[in-house]
């Protein structure tokens, strides 16, 4: 089942020091289907995502996508890490800035159902018999109530 995640929960996407983005993302589990909302002030903030080394190193020159509404959602739709900082000067060398590891899909990182080892003659054997012992029991029972004596 998909989960809306609010960035920084009830304090949303800011600069002023009351999330730390890091913790907040780590205490999460994100799964491809699930949203991501962002929502801050667009006069003072917007949100770049951006790839490894622009996170790393709070460049937000050459960003993947853009986002400046103030209220923005972006869709998880592949495992793996999402990037996000705010492009404002100084914001993301402030903690600004957010790395979303996305859980693979359970259908990848789970076994292969288990097969069904028995073979079809040994469930058909185990049937037969059960059988010719179902029949020797009422052959035996009717033959003692139909009064045999020895």
């Amino acid at each position: 089942m998909a989960v809306v995640y609010q960035v920084g929960d009830s304090a949303g996407w800011t600069s002023m020091g009351q999330v730390d983005y890091q913790e907040w993302a780590a205490s999460k589990n994100f799964h491809i289907g699930d949203t991501l909302v962002f929502n801050y002030n667009n006069q003072f903030h917007n949100v770049k995502q951006v790839t490894q080394q622009g996170f790393e190193s709070c460049n937000a020159s050459s960003p993947i996508a853009t986002y400046t509404n103030g209220y923005d959602t972006v869709a998880i739709e592949k495992p793996g890490h999402l990037y996000f900082i705010c492009g404002y000067p100084g914001h993301c060398q402030t903690g600004q800035k957010i790395d979303i590891l996305v859980a693979p899909t359970a259908s990848n990182s789970s076994p292969p159902p288990s097969t069904q080892t028995s073979e079809p003659s040994s469930t058909a054997s185990s049937l037969y018999f059960r059988c010719n012992l179902s029949f020797a029991l009422g052959v035996l029972i009717a033959f003692c109530l139909s009064g045999f004596v020895y």
